[in-house]
């Protein structure tokens, strides 16, 4: 199932008036190169404004795409938005949702406050998450693009907040914020550890939070679409790669309300193995290094999937028999000890690992 695919897209602007997409070839090529929308001041002067384009891939989130949606299209500022819903054949209500706010768009009973929001969607069996975000990228038009999962949110003012950092610094080719952890209700849970960027400690730590990350086009086509074949560090895999020719730039402001619920593979035990598997490859891949952190991670998921004998699921016992697993993958992995995570084998980082923290 397509809604609003192909040529002739209906595009609505900020008065509710909808038009054709025109034919003309040097507006066609502006909006394909993504740079900008344009429109005519009363002057007859062309005026200028940047194109943010959202993609959102959803599967079965019915119960939180709605309040995805809402966050996008009620965005308002100086800037256009290219939206794109990319379901994956979804049988609860996505499609229905989607739809409403098509209908609400194109009969102009939306209030729009930017420039405009060109809406599309389709519904189609994919390739899981990877697959559904390059498939939004590629129909998409704009020179600042992210993509918004369909349980995450975006707080009012973020994308007008991204388009001026981006207009301020020229150089500037990823934006980022923080983020508000929130439940299935929406309570609040406490904020995503993000931090000014440094790419060693990316190796370490991902601080950026994929829903409040922003880049330019050219710097997507310059690093590539994110890896198809990762299920859960897709956007983890990505920065890194952007981290090696691209300028970051850290906003101290809230821009999204990032979902932890039992569903999601941030946070789903059944998931946790695969995920920190996963994390470790794409980390040891691109730095040629495997952080201690990232080896006792995995090393903890394999003995916490694995073992199941009460007695050796206590914590303390848990460290003990971890710890030595995960030291002899770490030297084997970096044949020798970085000063960086000898740093991290501390008395203090012991402890907190008894008590369940993280070793970073």
């Amino acid at each position: 199932m397509v809604g609003r695919l192909g040529g002739g897209v209906s595009i609505i602007d900020a008065r509710g008036r909808k038009s054709r997409q025109s034919e003309d070839a040097k507006l066609a090529l502006e909006r394909r190169l993504g740079v900008v929308s344009r429109t005519l001041t009363n002057q007859g002067k062309a005026r200028y404004a940047p194109i943010v384009a959202i993609t959102t891939p959803s599967f079965n989130q019915g119960r939180f795409l709605e309040e995805t949606i809402q966050s996008v299209v009620s965005q308002e500022g100086d800037f256009s938005i290219d939206y794109v819903v990319v379901d994956g054949g979804s049988t609860d209500d996505s499609v229905a949702i989607i739809k409403k706010y098509e209908s609400l768009l194109a009969r102009g009973e939306w209030p729009v406050r930017c420039r405009g929001i060109h809406l599309r969607w389709c519904s189609e069996q994919d390739q899981g998450q990877s697959d559904a975000i390059n498939k939004g990228f590629r129909m998409a038009t704009g020179g600042i693009m992210a993509w918004l999962n369909s349980d995450d949110a975006y707080a009012p003012g973020a994308l007008g907040t991204v388009s001026n950092a981006f207009a301020a610094d020229a150089g500037c080719d990823v934006v980022y914020g923080k983020s508000a952890y929130i439940d299935e209700s929406g309570t609040h849970l406490g904020a995503y550890p993000t931090e000014n960027f440094d790419r060693d400690r990316l190796a370490v730590v991902n601080f950026i939070a994929q829903p409040s990350a922003f880049f330019r086009r050219s710097a997507l086509e310059r690093v590539g679409y994110p890896d198809a074949s990762l299920r859960y560090v897709m956007d983890y895999d990505l920065w890194i790669r952007m981290s090696g020719s691209c300028h970051f730039r850290y906003l101290s402001e809230i821009l999204s309300n990032y979902r932890l619920h039992g569903e999601s593979k941030t946070v789903s035990p059944a998931h946790a193995l695969a995920n920190a598997r996963e994390c470790l490859e794409v980390v040891h891949k691109h730095f040629h290094w495997a952080p201690a952190n990232r080896v006792y991670a995995y090393c903890a998921g394999w003995y916490e999937s694995n073992v199941h004998l009460p007695f050796l699921k206590k914590k303390p016992v848990e460290v003990g028999i971890t710890g030595p697993v995960a030291l002899v993958k770490y030297l084997a992995m970096n044949r020798g000890i970085r000063l960086a995570d000898a740093k991290q084998l501390s008395l203090r980082n012991l402890r907190g690992l008894v008590a369940g923290r993280k070793l970073y």
